[in-house]
């Protein structure tokens, strides 16, 4: 199972590209893809169109549901990480992926890096 983030499924959603040629390799591969609530919200709050959202659907396929325990992994995520502002989301999304001992795709690699000693790894 691979977790997608936001800012993959945005690039991966334009033919073409590196995320697009990725995708499609995985997909091919069988490989289960995924993506957290919390990135699902994030997604669906770009400038969309009906369709986008339906192609976002049927490659996600399955979304992991932020639990209780996603939250507490988060919130020890953000405070050993620095409790930078504006960094709780990604807290919440690399906890959704560790939960689940899924790596997650990102272009934000810089943003989830710093969560590479708790366990997640970055693809």
């Amino acid at each position: 199972m691979i977790h997608l983030d936001t800012s993959f499924l945005i690039r991966a959603l334009n033919v073409g590209t590196l995320e697009d040629c990725k995708l499609r390799e995985w997909i091919s591969a069988g490989e289960t893809l995924s993506m957290s609530t919390v990135a699902w919200a994030e997604f669906l709050c770009g400038p969309l169109d009906q369709s986008e959202i339906e192609l976002a659907a049927q490659i996600v396929g399955q979304q992991s549901v932020f639990t209780p325990d996603h939250a507490a992994i988060a919130a020890r995520l953000f405070n050993e990480s620095g409790r930078r502002r504006g960094s709780l989301l990604d807290c919440m999304i690399a906890a959704a992926a560790l939960a689940e001992g899924a790596p997650i795709a990102t272009m934000n690699v810089a943003d989830f890096r710093r969560f590479e000693d708790s366990g997640l790894t970055v693809v």
